[in-house]
Parts: structure tokens; C-alpha cells; sequence
């Protein structure tokens, strides 16, 4: 967790930015209606060069909503939350695609994900031997 917040200081990102839509059903008084009859996701994804979150420096970060439609900075919003639904929320349970090949050249590239997914914490972070093999997990949720 404390690399993620590093990740996030260097992105300038902070929890009420990136969750701030979500404060409101968090402190709702008991009994009180919720504001959506969605359960939140707001996810923030981030990129970088290195062998693991801990030292890899972000290159990129996007933000990926999909509740109630599919938004965000992500350039294939719609594609990765039909993948993310797909695979339950798991970031684990993505598939590469079937149909990439991708060299053995040793590139590595850290992903890291953090949010809510209908609802839950996510906290997710991930290691691909290159570009090309992250951008074959999932088909679009880790590529932007």
C-alpha cells in the first residue's frame, strides 16, 4: 500500500480526487436513500517500467469508471469494464487474448490498479515481461 500512495503523490492524484464521487453514499446517514442504485467503481490504473511496483516509476495513469455506463480516461473504457464484468471484478481472472504473439524480449512492465469495484477495495498490481504481453492481458483493460 505504501508504494501505491507513492504512485499516487507522484501522479498528483489524491483519494478525494480519485474517489470523490463516492464520499457521498460513505458517510450517508443510516436509514438515509442511496444516492445511485449502482455500487461504485472508480478504479485508477497506472503503468511503469521497472521489476515490481515498488520500483518501477509511473508512466501513465488512467481512470476507469463503469458504473452506471462506462467512462473515464481509459481509451477503451467500454471494452475494459465488459472484460473487467467478464472476468467478475478479478484482475487476476483476465485472459490473454488468443490470437497475440509477443517476443520473449525481458521488458518488464508493472501495472498497478486501486479503487472500488461494485462496491469492494481493489488493490492489484502486476509484473508482464514486456509491453506487448501486458497489452495482450485482458485485450484492453491494461492497454492504454
Amino acid at each position: 500500500m505504501r508504494n501505491t500512495a507513492r504512485w499516487a503523490a507522484a501522479l498528483g492524484l489524491t483519494a478525494a480526487a480519485v474517489c470523490g464521487p463516492l464520499i457521498g453514499a460513505a458517510v450517508a446517514a443510516p436509514g438515509a436513500a442511496p444516492s445511485s442504485l449502482y455500487a461504485p467503481s472508480a478504479l485508477v490504473l497506472t503503468t511503469g517500467h521497472g521489476n515490481d511496483a515498488a520500483t518501477a516509476t509511473p508512466e501513465r495513469a488512467v481512470t476507469l469508471s463503469c458504473a452506471p455506463t462506462a467512462s473515464g480516461t481509459h481509451p477503451a473504457a467500454a471494452q475494459a469494464c465488459a472484460e473487467l464484468r467478464g472476468a467478475g471484478g478479478d484482475f487476476a481472472d483476465l485472459k490473454p487474448a488468443p490470437d497475440v504473439w509477443c517476443t520473449k524480449l525481458y521488458d518488464p512492465v508493472v501495472v498497478t490498479v486501486q479503487g472500488v469495484w461494485q462496491g469492494k477495495r481493489v488493490s492489484y498490481a502486476a509484473t508482464f515481461g514486456n509491453s506487448c504481453m501486458r497489452d495482450a492481458m485482458g485485450g484492453g483493460v491494461f492497454n492504454f
